[in-house]
C-alpha cells in the first residue's frame, strides 16, 4: 500500500459526496439548457448572441455571488449563507421559467447566478474547514468527481426535458434541484466554522483580504492557471451549441452526447487526481493539466483552420476540457493552504478568476463570431496559452519562496 495516500473514513466520504451534489449548481444551471439555446431563441424572438450573452451574464453574477459570499462566510459562517443562496438560487429559477422576453430571463439569470455562486464557493469553503491541510485536494476532486455528474447527464436531460416540456421545463427542474440542495443543508450540512475559528475584524476589513491576495504575484499565478484553463473549456460550452449543431448538423441528443463525454473526461482527470496528487505533489500535477491543455489547444485550431473533420475538433476538445479537473483541485488547494485563515475568500476569488475570465472568452467567442470554428478555437488557445504562462509564474514564485526562507534560516 501506498504509504502517501490518504485514508478517509467513510462518514468523510459522505461529506464529501453531499458537498459535491451542492457544487453541482453552477454545471447544472448552465449545461441542463444548453440544447434548448436555438429553441430559447426561436421562442422568445431573440438573436443567437443575445441568448449566447444570457451565459456571459450568469457568469458575471455567479462570479459577484462567490466574492461577496466567500469573505462574509469567513465572518459569520457558512451554513446560513449556503443555505440563503440556495434560495435566492429556486425563486430565480421559477423567475426564469415563467420568462416571456430575453430580457426577462437574462435578468433572472443573472440573479439565479447570485445564489449559484454563493453554494458552490461555500461547497468547497465547507470541505477546507472539515478537510484541513493536505487532505483537502484529494477531497476537492471528490467533490468535482461528483459535481462532475451534472455535465455528464445534464444535456441528455435537458434534452429530454425539452420534449416533454418544453425550454421551460429544463428551469422548472433547476428549482426541484434547489428544493433538494435546501433539504441537504438544513439536514445533513452542520456548521463547519466555529465562532473561535471565524475572522474577528469588519466585515471592510474582511472584504481587504482581496488586496492582499491580488497583490501576491504567486497566488496570480494560480488564478492564471486555473482561470484560464476553465475559460477555455467556457469559450467551448458558448460556441458548441453553434458549432456542432448548426454548422455540423449535429442533432442536440447527438450534442448532448459530445458534450457529456467531455464531462466524463473532468471526472476521468480529477479521479487521477485524487489517485495521484498525494505522491506527486498538487504543483506536479497542475503542471500536467496545463501542458496537455496546450497541446489539445493547438491540436484544435489546426484542425478548424484545416477542416479537418469534426472528429479531430472532438479529441482536441476532450484535451482541452478534461484537463480543468487537474487544474481547478489543485489550484484551489494551493491558494487555501497558502491562506489558511481566508478559505473562503481564497475559495471565492479562485472561482472568481475562472468564472470572470470564462465571461470574458464567452464574451469574446460571442463578439467574434463569423459563421465558423476559428473563434472558439483562437479564444481556447489563448486561454490554454495563458494557463501555461500562470502555472509557471506560481513554480518560478514558490521555488523563490523556498529559497528565500532556506536562506533566512542559514543566516539566523
Amino acid at each position: 500500500m501506498n504509504s502517501s495516500a490518504v485514508i478517509y473514513h467513510p462518514s468523510e466520504r459522505k461529506i464529501a459526496v453531499l458537498l459535491g451534489a451542492l457544487a453541482a449548481f453552477a454545471p447544472l444551471a448552465i449545461d441542463l439548457y444548453l440544447p434548448a439555446l436555438p429553441t430559447i431563441a426561436a421562442s422568445l424572438n431573440a438573436t443567437t448572441d443575445l441568448v449566447q450573452m444570457s451565459v456571459t451574464l450568469f457568469l458575471a453574477g455567479f462570479v459577484l455571488g462567490m466574492l461577496f459570499s466567500g469573505p462574509v462566510s469567513d465572518r459569520v459562517g457558512r451554513r446560513n449563507v449556503l443555505f440563503l443562496g440556495i434560495v435566492l438560487f429556486a425563486l430565480s429559477s421559477v423567475a426564469c421559467m415563467s420568462a416571456s422576453s430575453i430580457d426577462q430571463l437574462i435578468a433572472a439569470r443573472f440573479i439565479q447566478a447570485l445564489g449559484a455562486g454563493a453554494v458552490s464557493v461555500l461547497s468547497r469553503a465547507v470541505a477546507r474547514d472539515v478537510f484541513p491541510g493536505p487532505r483537502a485536494i484529494p477531497v476537492f476532486s471528490l467533490i468535482a468527481m461528483v459535481s462532475a455528474i451534472a455535465p455528464l447527464v445534464a444535456p441528455l436531460t435537458g434534452s429530454g426535458l425539452m420534449v416533454l416540456f418544453g425550454w421551460r421545463g429544463t428551469f422548472g427542474a433547476l428549482a426541484v434541484w434547489a428544493l433538494f440542495g435546501a433539504f441537504i443543508v438544513w439536514t445533513r450540512v452542520p456548521e463547519s466554522l466555529p465562532p473561535e475559528r471565524r475572522v474577528q475584524t469588519s466585515m471592510s476589513a474582511v472584504f481587504a483580504v482581496y488586496r492582499r491576495l491580488i497583490g501576491d504575484s504567486t497566488a496570480i499565478g494560480v488564478l492564471l492557471a486555473g482561470g484560464a484553463s476553465f475559460a477555455g473549456m467556457f469559450a467551448y460550452i458558448t460556441a458548441g451549441p453553434f458549432y456542432f449543431i448548426e454548422l455540423n448538423g449535429f442533432a442536440p441528443a447527438q450534442y448532448s452526447i459530445v458534450f457529456a463525454a467531455n464531462a466524463f473526461g473532468i471526472f476521468l482527470a480529477n479521479y487521477l487526481n485524487r489517485q495521484r496528487s498525494a505522491k506527486r505533489g498538487p504543483e506536479a500535477m497542475m503542471r500536467l493539466g496545463s501542458r496537455v491543455a496546450l497541446f489539445g489547444a493547438l491540436g484544435l485550431i489546426a484542425a478548424t483552420l484545416l477542416h479537418a473533420g469534426t472528429w479531430l475538433v472532438i479529441c482536441a476538445l476532450f484535451a482541452v476540457v478534461s484537463m480543468t479537473g487537474l487544474l481547478g483541485a489543485n489550484g484551489v488547494g494551493l491558494l487555501m493552504a497558502r491562506y489558511p485563515d481566508n478559505t473562503g475568500a481564497c475559495a471565492a476569488l479562485f472561482g472568481a478568476a475562472q468564472f470572470g475570465l470564462d465571461a470574458l472568452a464567452s464574451m469574446a467567442v460571442s463578439l467574434m463570431h463569423d459563421g465558423s470554428g476559428r473563434p472558439m478555437a483562437i479564444v481556447i488557445v489563448v486561454a490554454a496559452s495563458t494557463s501555461v504562462l500562470g502555472q509557471m509564474v506560481y513554480r518560478k514564485n514558490a521555488l523563490r519562496g523556498v529559497a528565500d526562507e532556506c536562506n533566512r534560516q542559514i543566516r539566523i
